[in-house]
Formats: structure tokens, sequence, C-alpha cells
């Protein structure tokens, strides 16, 4: 029985709103690194460019086996009006808020189990709580977030999309 939860899960994960669907699509057959999938999506211009001021996006492209839950352009457009831009001033706070969106290892969506699980990140001061009600998933920091597209596969992990910036 929970197998079959954990595939009715994971196909409406996949079947979920998509926010890159077409930059996505065509990295189907040979994805790159993580940096070079989210940079051909198109959709995630201020996460890389976040994560090249916070010099993690070497990191991002050569750490094996990572899940990044990833905010679109949209979910950083949503932060209140200066608080990127005072990010990208302060290197160690956005170092901090990035390295909670990573966790250093492999999850797939079938791989969530239903209800609240703990996971580590690395910002080891900030686990994340991913939470499946068998509807949808969620990742919560101090404030939550929903994957909206999951298993983004690439060569070194997998992302998934969420449609907010997580704030440790």
């Amino acid at each position: 029985m929970t197998a079959l939860k954990t595939l009715a899960v994971a196909s409406m994960l996949t079947v979920s709103p998509l926010v890159a669907g077409a930059g996505f699509a065509q990295m189907a057959s040979a994805p790159g690194n993580v940096v070079e999938v989210a940079s051909e999506a198109g959709t995630f211009e201020t996460l890389l460019a976040a994560a090249t001021a916070a010099g993690l996006a070497d990191a991002l492209a050569t750490t094996d086996d990572i899940t990044v839950f990833a905010p679109s352009d949209e979910a950083f457009a949503a932060l209140p009006e200066g608080t990127v831009e005072g990010l990208l001033e302060d290197t160690d706070a956005l170092a901090a808020i990035l390295t909670a969106h990573v966790v250093p290892s492999v999850i797939m969506s079938g791989d969530i189990a239903e209800g609240d699980t703990e996971v580590a990140t690395l910002n080891e001061d900030a686990p994340l709580t991913v939470t499946n009600d068998g509807m949808s998933v969620t990742v919560s920091l101090s404030n939550t977030a929903t994957v909206v597209t999951a298993d983004v596969e690439a060569s070194n992990g997998v992302i998934h999309v969420i449609d907010a910036v997580l704030l440790p």
C-alpha cells in the first residue's frame, strides 16, 4: 500500500504545472550538471547570479549526489523590494540561504515518504522539513515553498523547482 501511495505521489509531482517546462524537456536525453540544467531552463537567472556572487556556482556544478530545491526567478521576484540586492551585498547571508536549499544526497519525488521528514542541508543550521500530504510536497524553514516541478535530473543530482525562496 505504501508503495502505491509513493507511486501516486511521484506521478502527481511529475505532472505538476511546469515552471520551466520547455528548457527542461530539452535536457531529458543528456542532462548537464545542476548549473547547466538550470541555466538552459532560463528561469533561474537570479538563483544562478546569487550562487555566483556567493561563490557557490562551481560547487553546485561539481558536487555529486545533490538535491537542489531551486526557487525560480518568480520566487525571487516575490521577495520584498531590496531583499535580493541586500543579499548580493552580504555574501555570508546569501551563502547561508542558498546552502539551505541544497541537500547532500539525491532525493527523487518517489523517495519522499508521506508526512513530515526532516532532512539535513549544506547549511547545517538549517535543516528542511519536507512534507508530503499525498497531494503535494512542500519544503519549510521559517517559511514554506511548494514543489511545482519535481525530478529534473542533472548529471550530478536532481532539481525540484519551488515557488518561494526559503529563509533560515
